[in-house]
């Protein structure tokens, strides 16, 4: 879905559906107040969010998992049909199979989907995992978190703090609060945010394009994304310097059409410009495809890595609980 533009300020449709959320926001606290019903046998280190999409949860989960020897990754396979537990194997599954995310992941780390995130788990420590890094799952009680991590993105905080389908909220902010043990602040702080997080260790981050992505420069570019919030790979071309004469949005997990793609390449061609995108959403193009796309690829720089080394302490130590 593509997050309403309402989400982000307080009119009279936030204002209408305000009822529906608040009775989201119930639910969400009688799920949460539940017991975890399953302790894994590995550490369990949980990376989410309280809004619904776009925070960039992803790639902070990638620059953990980097810092944690023989960790797995964890996953639902959101947008992915098959159920698992299974281990992703990028060479031979699909997104229509595993998820667009769980295949990023898999390059970088073990990746397993699993529905039953209990069985996915077994399946992890089974398999040699010495911890699992859940990318989301933060609302999920069914597994026992050793360390919850949120991810905000500083840009856009938590919109109009209202609670699905009146705002962007998954919960309401200090009921999730209460459940995380720190709050990573990425990108520009422009609600201040950190003053609402003293309470909390408070990791700041920056979302940068890889050092390839200077070749784009000076560019002309058409850009597409169908992420959380594709304004802010845009915003990044910008800020690369490079030309951007034409932004395509679409949905978040949008299953991309060859006739779309085409579209687009045609675009590109008419202005005699790179067709570039995400790579969360290169893995949607079809793979006869792909070749004349570009992919920018981001990373997480933190301002202080010893403070998430820090954060980080109970699992590094930790051992398998087999």
């Amino acid at each position: 879905m593509r997050a309403p533009a309402f989400w982000y300020r307080n009119d009279a449709v936030s204002a209408l559906l305000a009822p529906a959320g608040w009775l989201w926001g119930v639910g969400a606290g009688m799920r949460a107040s539940r017991s975890p019903r399953h302790r894994s046998p590995v550490p369990v280190v949980c990376v989410g969010n309280l809004s619904a999409g776009g925070a960039g949860k992803t790639p902070v989960a990638e620059s953990i998992a980097r810092l944690i020897p023989g960790a797995h990754f964890l996953s639902k396979g959101y947008g992915g049909h098959e159920d698992g537990p299974m281990r992703v194997e990028p060479s031979r599954h699909s997104y229509t199979q595993v998820g667009d995310e769980p295949l990023l992941l898999a390059e970088i780390a073990p990746t397993w989907i699993a529905k039953d995130r209990v069985a996915g788990a077994e399946a992890a420590a089974a398999a040699g995992a010495s911890c699992l890094v859940m990318d989301d799952g933060f609302q999920d009680p069914s597994l026992e978190k050793d360390l919850s991590i949120l991810v905000v993105d500083g840009a856009v905080g938590f919109g109009n703090e209202r609670c699905i389908p009146a705002g962007p909220l998954r919960e309401p902010i200090d009921q999730g609060l209460k459940r995380a043990d720190a709050v990573v602040l990425l990108g520009e702080d422009k609600h201040n945010l950190a003053a609402r997080f003293a309470h909390k260790p408070v990791l700041r981050a920056w979302l940068e394009p890889e050092a390839e992505a200077t070749v784009l420069t000076g560019r002309k570019v058409v850009a597409f994304a169908g992420i959380g919030r594709p304004a802010k790979f845009f915003h990044t071309l910008d800020g690369l310097g490079a030309h951007v004469v034409e932004a395509y949005a679409f949905p978040d997990h949008y299953p991309f059409h060859p006739n779309e793609i085409s579209e687009l390449q045609v675009a590109a061609k008419n202005h005699n410009a790179f067709l570039v995108t995400t790579a969360k959403d290169f893995v949607r193009v079809p793979t006869n495809m792909r070749d004349q796309i570009g992919v920018v690829q981001m990373d997480v720089a933190w301002d202080n890595e010893a403070t998430l080394m820090g954060v980080l302490e109970p699992v590094l130590g930790d051992r398998p609980r087999l």
